[in-house]
């Protein structure tokens, strides 16, 4: 497993903010396990720390093209780079005194942060890194522009730039993020913006730092006044932005981003769905009050946090409607090679009806264990009554199951269940459980 990481030495540098034209100073200082990244403010007399997490993160907006942290009225801006090549160095743990409101510029990479950074040395910590699996996938859209992010056992980026300028034209890269790719194609490349945005921003008070060495102008026939590192340095440069944004995660990412066109408020939006996902399996699925949004599901795994059973007797794949004590609605999808077809009329095989009756239990036991005051006990049944089968369940077919409470106690609960297919009951019944 990798260690956390900080690193060995003290180091300093300076420069003006892109946007603000700000004169800066920044020293790096080695920080604690489990500490994060903590940016404090010098110029400021309480010295406030603002960490660099999503919970710090200030209101984003397409027109504002910088990431913003901030805490208790003290802001810090342009952090993107910086937090970039501190995911491609993996440096978990620093702290770095800033002396005004912006990261500085320097030469519009990660380049420079990278070089001052690896010199003062990456030393490595008594603690296992921690990171955030993607356990199921994620979509953000905004305008014809989209992100998503998909399980994987590593941090892979395939990004699609496209843009309305006839130097830029489309361009695509995919790329697995570790600390020499980020090092040899990434950390470098500059950032960029159109001849004709040039001074709508500056009306905007943004890029006042901004000059032809640190920033690609590109015109129709090329860039202005600067030559290119890389052919494709635009789409590189994206990368980097979309590697800083994702570090104010607090940890690093495992999962493969699929990105069109991404901005920084595109890629703040992601950030956000992806925390909302590590919360709720932090939670065990559900907690305390907690319901999930129209959007969420609980899947399998989340289930088997509050549920006792495990294949093949778990009959539940996903709950998709959760009001704790109150109604569940969760979905089995039935394969023709679940094992209960292969033995139950093999040659025209049905779902076991007892099989329909302990899902739709199921369903009840996660909409009855889900409050707090019941997590840890275990739904037993004590009746099945009412009990009516309409129809046959063939593979293939989805199987809602759809539960509403009736008394529910310390002790006991009782619900009423109904298994639908395409919209038809095929089974119901009222059933009993004991808590215990």
């Amino acid at each position: 497993m990798d260690k956390q990481r900080t690193i060995q030495h003290e180091a300093t540098l300076k420069g003006v903010g892109l946007h603000t034209a700000k004169k800066v100073n920044l020293t790096f200082k080695p920080a604690e396990l489990d500490s994060g990244i903590n940016f404090i403010r010098t110029d400021i007399d309480t010295h406030p720390v603002i960490k660099a997490t999503i919970d710090n993160l200030m209101p984003q907006s397409p027109s504002l093209r910088r990431t913003s942290i901030g805490k208790d009225d003290v802001a810090l801006n342009t952090i993107e780079h910086l937090m970039a090549v501190l995911s491609g160095l993996g440096i978990d743990n620093l702290c770095i005194e800033i002396d005004n409101d912006e990261v500085p510029g320097l030469d519009g990479s990660g380049l420079n942060f990278l070089e001052i950074l690896t010199k003062a040395g990456i030393k490595e910590q008594e603690k296992e890194r921690r990171y955030y699996f993607i356990k199921e996938p994620l979509y953000v859209e905004e305008e014809g522009v989209s992100l998503a992010a998909l399980p994987s056992n590593e941090f892979k980026i395939s990004y699609t730039l496209n843009y309305n300028n006839p130097f830029i034209d489309t361009q695509f890269m995919d790329i697995k993020i570790d600390s020499q790719t980020f090092k040899d194609e990434i950390a470098s490349a500059r950032t960029f913006c159109l001849e004709d945005e040039v001074a709508e921003l500056q009306a905007q008070g943004l890029g006042r730092g901004a000059n032809y060495e640190n920033t690609l102008v590109v015109g129709e026939k090329g860039v202005i006044k600067n030559k290119l590192r890389f052919s494709d340095e635009f789409i590189r440069h994206k990368i980097l932005d979309l590697v800083g944004d994702l570090y104010l995660l607090g940890e690093p990412i495992k999962g493969h981003v699929i990105a069109l066109r991404s901005g920084h408020s595109l890629n703040l939006k992601l950030l956000q769905k992806i925390n909302q996902q590590r919360k709720r399996y932090a939670l065990g699925g559900v907690g305390a009050s907690y319901h999930p949004p129209e959007e969420e599901v609980l899947d399998a795994d989340m289930i088997m946090k509050i549920l006792p059973h495990r294949p093949p007797f778990l009959f539940v794949d996903k709950i998709i409607s959760l009001t704790q004590g109150k109604r569940a609605v969760g979905v089995k999808n039935l394969a023709p090679d679940d094992y209960f077809f292969k033995g139950h009329f093999p040659g025209r095989p049905v779902m076991p009806g007892v099989l329909i009756i302990e899902a739709m239990a199921q369903v009840g036991g996660v909409m009855m264990l889900a409050p707090q005051e019941h997590r840890g006990k275990l739904a037993f049944f004590l009746a099945i009554n009412n009990a009516k089968f309409r129809k046959t369940v063939l593979p293939g077919d989805q199987l809602i199951l759809e539960v509403e409470a009736g008394r529910i106690k310390s002790k006991t609960g009782q619900v009423h269940a109904k298994a639908l297919v395409d919209g038809k009951i095929v089974a119901e019944a009222d059933l009993m459980f004991a808590l215990v």
